[in-house]
């Protein structure tokens, strides 16, 4: 614990030097039209009452942080992270303090619609436990059609945000489909470290009129898709996002402690979901911060796993693999998965037909994303499990019964 006190003071007297001493090079610049105070939100009227002019309904505004944190692991041992913040609603001169320390795992996931112009500023607020690293960050959205290759997130066609820089990527939201995250920059050490997210799209088909005739299926407001379907096939009720991923323990001591990073030996012995093992991943509220206050108590990981519906629902999981070391496969046991979406895509022949299948199990390797349909009124209320079948990841390191495992309420 002394070391980490010794380095964190280190982090925050850099900070400090970073945003008083030279503030130009910690300025915070965030771009979204609209928006009058540079939070990030844009805002319908003008402060005396009026409508704001630039204020536009299809755009929506995000400001992330990159930097570090930690996690803690269901067996109770914190792990030190690289990754994202959600610094939105927070004003331009609080954001790299306000982001120091604060990243979750996963990152803050990302929702958009189809038609939005989605406005993402990325600041650089540093890592305050490893100061001796000035790591650029990118955010890549994988498997998003972007026409600007410079709001692509890769350094070698794009530009990469320094240490206490802001930068906004702008995207034109084309496409529908479930769709992930993540710093691009040394992938293979950042995406390890924890600075990747859920991101998914919905279709324009949810904001059809009332009473929409699709192809014999009634559309009525309220009611969500999974895609364009054009005959309500991908309906649901609830959703729920579901991230894969695992770590090395070893590698991520070795990189709060400044070693050698063991690249050759990756090794991943906590499998999670959404950030999580078993039995954490079922509790529904953020877990508690990492003791000793080592991230000025910050939630780090604020996204639940646990799956729940009335009897008769329909359930949508987005589920997401960005791990870097292997494919794993998740399966279910009593109730079927329908399989109606691959990497963003809608399932479907060179004729349209469609190309959906049940089945128990998906296996997904890193940067694949499926979307599949549990319909409950085709079994008894109950719980569930969804889970890997690669039964030796269902621990958390040494520690059996738990790892990448949820549960599935159906009430």
């Amino acid at each position: 614990m002394i070391r980490i006190n010794r380095l964190f003071v280190l982090g925050v007297l850099l900070g400090i030097l970073l945003t008083w001493v030279n503030p130009c090079v910690s300025e915070v610049f965030v771009q979204c039209p609209g928006d009058l105070n540079g939070d990030a939100i844009p805002d319908p009227y003008l402060p005396g009452g009026a409508p704001n002019p630039e204020y536009r309904a299809n755009v929506k505004c995000m400001h992330l942080a990159a930097g570090d944190g930690y996690i803690t692991m269901a067996d109770g041992t914190p792990m030190y992270i690289f990754s994202f913040a959600d610094l939105t609603g927070v004003p331009p001169d609080q954001a790299i303090e306000k982001g120091m320390l604060a990243a979750t795992f996963p990152a803050p996931t990302i929702v958009a619609d189809e038609g939005d112009e989605f406005y993402l500023t990325l600041t650089n607020v540093g890592m305050m436990v490893r100061p001796d690293l000035f790591d650029p960050h990118t955010v890549h959205w994988h498997g998003f059609p972007n026409a600007a290759s410079i709001f692509d997130g890769v350094p070698d066609a794009s530009v990469a945000i320094n240490m206490g820089s802001s930068f906004t990527y702008y995207y034109k939201v084309v496409e529908p489909g479930t769709f992930m995250y993540h710093c691009h920059v040394e992938a293979t050490e950042h995406m390890q470290m924890g600075m990747l997210g859920n991101l998914y799209v919905r279709p324009a088909q949810n904001k059809l009129p009332d009473g929409t005739n699709l192809n014999g299926f009634t559309h009525h407001t309220g009611y969500h898709y999974v895609y364009n379907d054009g005959d309500g096939s991908t309906y649901y009720d609830v959703e729920y996002p579901i991230q894969i991923g695992s770590f090395d323990p070893e590698f991520h001591i070795a990189n709060e402690t400044v070693q050698p990073l063991p690249f050759a030996y990756m090794k991943d012995k906590y499998p999670m979901l959404n950030g999580r093992g078993y039995p954490d991943t079922i509790n529904p509220d953020p877990l508690p911060p990492p003791p000793a206050n080592i991230n000025r108590g910050v939630h780090s990981q604020n996204i639940t796993s646990l799956i729940e519906a009335n009897h008769g629902q329909k359930i949508l999981l987005r589920i997401s693999n960005l791990n870097v070391t292997r494919f794993y496969t998740l399966g279910t046991v009593g109730i079927a998965m329908k399989v109606v979406g691959k990497d963003s895509r809608l399932l479907k022949g060179q004729n349209g037909e469609k190309l959906y299948y049940d089945t128990f199990s998906v296996t997904l390797g890193g940067g694949e994303s499926t979307d599949v349909i549990l319909d409950t009124s085709q079994v008894s209320p109950g719980t569930y499990f969804l889970y890997t079948t690669n039964l030796n990841y269902l621990n958390n390191n040494n520690e059996e019964f738990g790892g990448m495992m949820t549960e599935i309420v159906v009430k």
